[in-house]
């Protein structure tokens, strides 16, 4: 045998024991796993302990954005640098481009409809160097081509692994006027800007690059890097955006910017721009045209708000007790939204309780802007979100403290949205009810959701989460990102207890923040970090169809003693809360969290020591999950 031979079968053996072990570290999980994701684990970018692999990699890509308001037509004008770092194994041979204002452009694929006032040609691309060298930007160009949201450039000399390339690009696009979907016009004179750049895609362990269509209903997966961004605007509007303005002092005049220095250190908010400044003016630098400069490092989105009319409050809270750390809060809003005086006061106090109690990790960036810029719900991007004016205040707080949850996840998380959006809509929805918003009145999360979750659980169209959100739509995308992961980590944590729960979560957010973790590295962090294998848990209520259904089987007396049978019928595990009426009117009440389940039975029994005459027995609460309550309550017979 030759030693090409030799050397050809010890790599064999080495790819078999590969397999072998992965297997056997698999071999606990009952979970399944598709066959692109189960390459990655492997191949050793994953592992089965829920920790990034030892040979785990991500790409980056870093932006410096010239952009340019131009009023008149509703226009932004954008210039970037993109430096893109390929620390992939992988030789790539094209760069795959983000154009989501594609979803403008007329005949494109829709999930969410566009008044046809607001149908342009998409994001027009002027001109694209790589290393400087000029790809021209036609259909006849078989090394350019765009297809929906995506734009593909194939590369003259392939990007080798640890090696990086530049690419410069031109374009512009008009904003959207009638239409909202997470970003547009807010009215004749305020912007609310998203996904508004050339994109570098992702290209990660599991798919390669993400070519996924981006059609209006899922939302983001997005590279870690910097931006450094120059916004032009025209003299009166002022710009709040991702990242640091870096020349405050050029583009505020001086009473401003001594309110926003102060605010930045205040526990109190400090009321920057009121409407009697407004009706003054003065408020920006006195040029026909200012230029505002804002940095942030290792975010995985930009966005930016401009208006010439809008209220500004700000202040600023201790997130992190050990170094003093502080996060600027900021709302700006239009002066008819009575709600946002409000949110700025309650953005800090959110911001505090999310650093302090869940998830308990300081927050990670030194400040957050809310919008009073959607007309209907919210959207989160970096350090900044979007979001409307409710009918009721403690919606509009609701949805304020919502979209500042998500910047843990995705963002501090790298989540992939687009796939997994219940990996970050779940939580925080969640986060939400964590936190026990006692400030605001009448705020009913979790009863809400509960009472949400019950209509639609087990119906046709209620799907399981691990099916890719992309391909949900309408209701079946709804309570799969948001209303059953919420259930399922509440009853978690209500399971795990506050303790155990936090070292879970901490854990899984300690190994995977500023990564891509995907569903498998958080079932196996949390498994690991509680040396606990829970996929009897994550297996009903993450991968199968089903809803949760708790009955009353059987009600018994006898010697003084009450004898309450209580069934699975529904499969997702979830806790038993009894109520023991008594003729006396008296009651006792019985409580087990979900992992009573744990074993596999169908069948749990409670037994009280008692010689009350017993009145009726009431199943559940509503803050539990039942999809039936009709077998929820037991009379007893009068004889």
């Amino acid at each position: 045998m030759g030693k090409y031979a030799v050397l050809k079968l010890a790599g064999l053996f080495i790819i078999v024991e590969i397999f072998s072990l992965a297997s056997l570290f698999a071999q606990d999980s009952s979970l399944y796993m598709p066959r692109n994701i189960k390459t990655a684990y492997y191949n050793g970018t994953r592992s089965f302990d829920g920790r990034p692999g030892a040979g785990y990699w991500q790409n980056f890509a870093d932006y410096n954005i010239s952009a340019e308001i131009d009023t008149s037509t509703r226009s932004i004008i954008g210039d970037e640098n993109i430096n893109y770092k390929n620390f992939s194994p992988d030789t790539l041979r094209e760069i795959v481009f983000r154009l989501y204002q594609n979803l403008y452009r007329r005949g494109e694929m829709r999930d969410l409809p566009v008044d046809a006032s607001d149908l342009t040609g998409g994001m027009n691309i002027k001109e694209i160097k790589i290393n400087g060298s000029e790809v021209k930007v036609n259909t006849n160009n078989q090394k350019f081509y765009i297809f929906g949201t995506n734009m593909i450039v194939k590369l003259d000399k392939p990007l080798l692994p640890n090696d990086s390339l530049n690419i410069a690009c031109k374009w512009d696009f008009i904003m959207p006027l009638k239409t909202d979907i997470r970003m547009g016009m807010i009215d004749s004179a305020s912007y609310y800007v998203g996904y508004w750049y050339p994109q570098v895609s992702v290209y990660d362990d599991i798919d390669g690059w993400d070519r996924i269509q981006y059609t209006g209903r899922q939302e983001f997966y997005n590279n870690f890097g910097n931006f450094d961004v120059k916004i032009t605007v025209p003299e009166n509007y002022v710009v709040w955006a991702t990242g640091i303005l870096q020349n405050p002092g050029e583009v505020l005049t001086k009473k401003y910017l001594e309110r926003r220095k102060e605010a930045e250190t205040s526990d109190s908010v400090i009321h920057i721009i009121t409407l009697h400044n407004l009706l003054r003016g003065e408020i920006t630098a006195d040029n026909k045209k200012n230029t505002w400069h804002f940095k942030a490092e290792n975010v995985t989105d930009f966005a930016f708000a401009s208006s010439d009319h809008y209220l500004w409050d700000a202040g600023s809270v201790i997130v992190d007790g050990e170094t003093g750390r502080r996060t600027v809060v900021a709302a700006v809003y239009r002066k008819e939204a009575w709600d946002f005086h409000s949110v700025a006061k309650f953005g800090i106090k959110s911001i505090e309780k999310y650093s302090k109690q869940f998830p308990g990790v300081p927050f990670p960036y030194p400040k957050m802007t809310v919008v009073n810029g959607a007309h209907t719900g919210g959207m989160e991007y970096p350090m900044i979100v979007n979001d409307y004016s409710a009918p009721t205040l403690p919606r509009t707080l609701s949805v304020t403290a919502h979209e500042i949850a998500h910047t843990y996840f995705p963002f501090y998380m790298g989540i992939n949205e687009t796939k997994y959006a219940w990996m970050d809509e779940g939580w925080a929805t969640a986060f939400t009810t964590f936190v026990k918003l006692d400030s605001v009145k009448d705020y009913e999360s979790h009863s809400w959701l509960t009472s949400v979750f019950n209509g639609f659980a087990g119906n046709e169209m209620e799907v399981p989460m691990m099916i890719p959100s992309n391909l949900l739509k309408g209701e079946s995308y709804s309570i799969a990102s948001y209303f059953r992961p919420a259930e399922a980590y509440l009853i978690l944590k209500d399971m795990l207890g506050d303790k155990l729960f936090l070292k879970a979560l901490h854990e899984y957010i300690n190994r995977w923040h500023g990564k891509h973790p995907i569903p498998y590295d958080f079932f196996y962090s949390f498994n690991d970090a509680l040396n606990k294998n829970l996929d009897w848990f994550w297996k009903p209520w993450f991968f199968e169809f089903g809803e949760p259904d708790l009955a009353i089987k059987n009600v018994s007396t006898a010697d003084n003693k009450v004898k309450i049978d209580i069934e699975k019928i529904g499969n997702l595990p979830v806790p038993i809360n009894i109520v023991v009426y008594y003729s006396d009117e008296t009651q006792d009440t019985l409580y087990r969290t979900a992992d009573v389940w744990e074993g596999g039975n169908n069948e749990y029994v409670f037994e009280i020591k008692t010689n009350k005459e017993l009145g009726k027995v009431v199943l559940g609460d509503k803050l539990i999950p039942d999809a039936d309550l009709k077998n929820n309550i037991y009379f007893v017979k009068n004889n």
